[in-house]
């Protein structure tokens, strides 16, 4: 339970850091155009596959750091499709 890679640590690490940042932007600014919501959702994927590992055949503390950027980067692209509708809308509207 306590034997853990602390470079696997660190890069998930690196990763709880990132996405805060993304979503504050996203709450400050209201925009999300340019985000890719297949991305988001393939690396939510990544996350999900990496908590099956660890439950399957590594369970560690870990695990808990998978879910943490799992829920990041969910909440990240639940606030995609809160804003995309409206940034769609600002859009058009700068066209015309």
């Amino acid at each position: 339970m306590t034997n853990f890679s602390i470079w696997e640590v660190l890069f998930l690490l690196c990763f709880a850091i990132s996405w805060p940042v993304s979503i504050a932007k996203s709450l400050r600014t209201k925009v999300v155009i340019g985000k890719s919501p297949l991305f988001m959702s393939l690396i939510v994927l990544g996350y999900i596959f990496g908590i099956i590992h660890k439950v399957l055949y590594s369970h560690d503390i870990v695990i808990w750091l998978y879910v943490f950027n799992a829920l990041l980067v969910t909440t990240d692209l639940v606030l995609y499709f809160v804003y995309i509708g409206q940034n769609r809308k600002d859009l058009q509207q700068k066209k015309l």
